[in-house]
């Protein structure tokens, strides 16, 4: 995949603020491109997170049109969804949707096991270099929300992806943690060359950005 569409896109429960809409985003036409990174700045309650979900298929209550590739997400059956989900698109959601029962290594075991993407030794070194090394066998429930983050995106680099989505990445995170996890997100989006999404309603991770919108 190597561009994604937003065509007059807007939630249907902004379509009564439709005139009065200010934004980079919603009801534009706005094309993402593989290779380039790219942060959309946000107030709470903006739409940050649907805009995710509808790039991803998760919901569907928008008006225009989202294209990959020149071709509708409205007309992309499952098998087609499934594909894109395991090979084109990888997103680590604001809220994690992590498994709190099973261990941090046991949540990204689940994603590489499906995808045969990383070796277990990248893996560990991953964890070592994000600080959480003693967690590997720990239950996600009992991780803080900051090391809950950094197993989400170990676990969102355990595929293959033209396109990456990192929503509010390091909003519980310090300054040499935030830093270290954009050093590897960049280094993996740089060896498959593709595109960074970074959204965020204040922190955000000091990257050089192609573009900054304001959602």
């Amino acid at each position: 995949m190597d561009k994604i569409e937003l065509k007059q896109v807007l939630p249907l429960v902004f379509e009564e603020r439709r005139s009065l809409m200010q934004s980079d985003v919603w009801l534009q036409n706005l094309t993402f491109q593989k290779g380039h990174l790219y942060l959309v700045e946000a107030d709470s309650g903006t739409g940050k997170s649907s805009m995710c979900s509808y790039i991803f298929g998760y919901r569907k209550d928008f008006t225009g049109q989202i294209l990959f590739d020149d071709k509708d997400i409205h007309s992309l059956r499952v098998a087609e969804w499934v594909d894109i989900r395991i090979r084109c698109l990888s997103i680590l959601w604001q809220e994690l949707r992590l498994f709190p029962e099973l261990t941090a290594m046991e949540n990204i075991q689940i994603k590489n096991q499906l995808t045969g993407f990383k070796s277990q030794k990248q893996i560990d070194e991953w964890f070592e270099r994000l600080g959480i090394g003693d967690k590997r066998d720990s239950k996600v429930g009992r991780l803080s929300f900051g090391q809950q983050q950094r197993v989400a995106l170990i676990r969102s680099l355990c595929q293959p992806f033209d396109f990456i989505f990192v929503d509010e990445p390091i909003s519980h995170l310090d300054e040499r943690n935030s830093e270290i996890l954009g050093e590897l997100l960049l280094s993996e989006a740089q060896k498959q060359g593709a595109g960074v999404i970074v959204t965020s309603i204040g922190k955000h991770m000091n990257l050089d950005y192609d573009q900054i919108l304001k959602l």
